[in-house]
């Protein structure tokens, strides 16, 4: 926000015993204009990392079992089933995962892949939490595992098959939430791709001078394009689907006249509003990259080749 919306007016430390507790009282502009004072306690642990270790030849992962006193004093058992996590301790987030994985788990950790990042409890922690996934194998078990004995840690670790883990999340058994968004993650996105509603983007007026017969030339590249998405499992769209019969029924009676540029464009792109990637074909073109340009704002995957987008069981590519 370009102007002030916050002033901390007084800082005062609660405890520092393990970790830091302040309590903020601070004035908060409201969005009518006015000032609100208002005193937070804030509770400063550091940033973390936490990180789902699979195996996608035997469906496995593993998980950690500890006792947690926050949870206990809160009618739960205690005993949580968690997957590897600790903070970063000033390291990078990927360092101090394998190491924090190592020592609970005892599997040596490899290659690790980012998924996000996340606030966990903002109402009052300041922690962000550095999520990761990775693969592991039986031979890479260096060790026990079970933690560190003189920081408290009396880990139990878990190879749970994954069928079995997304089961314990219904049951309850799973009620940690950094382990239900990295199961549920890894569900969604390494497990079961699902089919994926696939905007097929490639130049359409690019080069043609308008010319019908190479406009549909470039409509036939993107249909053939289509087709090939059909067969890997996904659903495939055209922008000129959807928009040409669109201008048309609003009376364009040709390509580049005035209610066609007026409308093309917002109809593909309110078409691109309820896909899931792009995929972006052929040569130059400006529309085709505008297009690409929108998807990503939007958040979605971009591809440049079929074979890039997820195996999906039951497709044929």
């Amino acid at each position: 926000m370009s102007e002030e919306t916050i002033r901390i007016t007084a800082e005062q430390t609660l405890s520092d015993n393990w970790y830091v507790l302040k309590k903020y009282s601070f004035e908060l502009r409201r969005r009518d204009g006015s000032w609100q004072a208002q005193d937070r306690e804030v509770y400063d642990r550091g940033n973390g990392a936490t990180i789902l270790l699979y195996n996608l030849q035997r469906r496995t992962v593993l998980l950690t079992r500890q006792f947690r006193m926050p949870a206990f004093v809160n009618g739960h058992s205690g005993y949580l089933i968690e997957t590897a996590a600790g903070l970063l301790d000033n390291a990078s987030p990927e360092v101090r995962i394998r190491q924090e994985a190592q020592e609970e788990t005892g599997y040596r950790v490899g290659e690790v892949q980012k998924v996000f990042d996340a606030f966990m409890s903002p109402g009052s922690v300041t922690e962000r939490v550095h999520f990761f996934i990775g693969h592991y194998q039986a031979e890479d078990r260096i060790d026990a595992g079970g933690g560190l004995e003189h920081e408290g840690e009396d880990i139990e670790v878990l190879e749970l098959d994954i069928d079995q883990a997304l089961g314990m999340i219904k049951s309850g058994e799973i009620a940690d939430g950094k382990t239900i968004m990295l199961l549920q993650y890894l569900q969604l996105h390494v497990l079961k791709p699902r089919s994926l509603m696939v905007l097929v983007a490639g130049p359409y007026r690019s080069g043609t001078d308008d010319d019908p017969a190479l406009l549909a030339r470039n409509v036939e590249a993107m249909e053939h394009c289509a087709a090939q998405v059909l067969a890997a499992g996904h659903f495939p769209v055209l922008g000129e689907w959807v928009a040409l019969p669109m201008t048309r029924l609003g009376g364009s009676r040709a390509v580049g006249d005035e209610i066609y540029n007026q409308r093309f464009h917002a109809y593909a792109e309110r078409l691109l509003e309820r896909c899931d990637a792009v995929l972006r074909i052929g040569g130059p073109s400006a529309g085709c990259d505008a297009m690409v340009e929108i998807g990503q704002r939007l958040g979605l995957a971009l591809y440049h080749r079929v074979e890039q987008l997820p195996v999906v069981p039951g497709g044929n590519g």
